[in-house]
């Protein structure tokens, strides 16, 4: 993976953030200092004088080129933690202090990322908190504003793949073929009638864990979308196949009582990594990198399954 800071992440100062923090809310910051570990927004963390722990998040400069489906993402942000907040509570995700076009202030979680160390009980616990989320439904399938969205799930999640095949070719990065392949799966697709909230980025990076080795917050919504719930099940076992994992913690902490659609979760896959594949250059990666090869592989397998499910209905 190429350590290069993506082209949509603002080089900030220190007086950057003090006047994110004054305007947003009036404060004044002590001490203040860049994280690390995202690709997209640039974040720091702020201690403020009245002795606040905040998180200050800052979008894309006007410069940057985006993927179609992220214009207007970091307002979406607020908008996910506070469904959450609303009609999850219990669940650990950070408090929205103060927003703006380009910039979102949250409480700070304690713990650290799941990527700096294993947690069963962590992502157990997350599949619970997951279940209660996709409980929260939406006006519509996709995404909000002007993105990809759809009055019925195949729809939307056909917008959805078009809008990034656009981006790639805009971009010249090379797909596998894949005219036709949503259309073959309408049918499983269309079995999904219920527009429930997806947090969809749920990758180690997002998830966060307390000392001792519980779920502690779950962070970045700001891609949220309507749709099927199963969508959220392709990141926490990234790269893999989570229905090939049946003692996976997340899957016993979410425990569904249906059995795991194979299409509809490889489908899924194939849309994580066309969307992959479509977003390196706006970060900054070329496909000469050796994500590109890594991520056609894994898309060009999934497809090939797809096919041989298709063959046994």
């Amino acid at each position: 993976m190429s350590g290069v800071r993506s082209p949509t992440q603002r080089t900030l100062e220190l007086a950057d953030i003090v006047g994110v923090v004054r305007d947003g809310l009036g404060a004044r910051v002590t001490d203040a200092a860049e994280l690390t570990g995202g690709g997209f927004a640039t974040v720091w963390q702020a201690i403020l004088d009245d002795g606040r722990d905040v998180v200050v998040k800052v979008g894309p400069p006007a410069s940057a080129r985006l993927l179609e489906y992220e214009k207007g993402v970091l307002p979406a942000e607020a908008e996910y933690f506070r469904m959450v907040r609303s009609h999850a509570p219990g669940v650990p995700v950070p408090e929205v202090l103060a927003a703006g076009p380009h910039w979102v202030i949250t409480s700070r979680l304690p713990g650290r990322a799941l990527t700096e160390g294993d947690s069963p009980a962590a992502r157990r616990q997350l599949g619970a908190a997951i279940a209660r989320i996709h409980k929260i439904t939406g006006p519509h399938f996709g995404y909000t504003g002007d993105r990809p969205a759809g009055s019925d799930w195949p729809t939307a999640f056909a917008a959805m793949i078009d809008s990034l095949r656009a981006d790639a070719a805009h971009w010249q990065v090379p797909l596998p073929p894949l005219d036709g392949v949503v259309d073959r799966h309408h049918g499983a697709l269309a079995t999904v009638t219920t527009p429930a909230l997806l947090h969809f980025d749920l990758w180690d990076g997002n998830v966060l864990v307390a000392a001792d080795g519980s779920l502690s917050g779950l962070v970045d919504g700001e891609r949220y979308l309507y749709g099927d719930p199963l969508l959220d099940l392709v990141s926490p076992a990234l790269f893999r196949r989570i229905e090939d994992e049946p003692s996976h913690p997340f899957l016993a902490g979410y425990r569904t009582a249906a059995p795991l659609d194979q299409v509809r979760l490889s489908l899924y896959r194939v849309h994580l990594y066309v969307l992959m594949l479509a977003e390196g250059p706006s970060r900054g990666i070329p496909v000469t990198d050796g994500r590109h090869d890594f991520l056609t592989g894994l898309l060009t397998a999934e497809l090939e399954a797809l096919d041989e499910l298709g063959g046994r209905r």
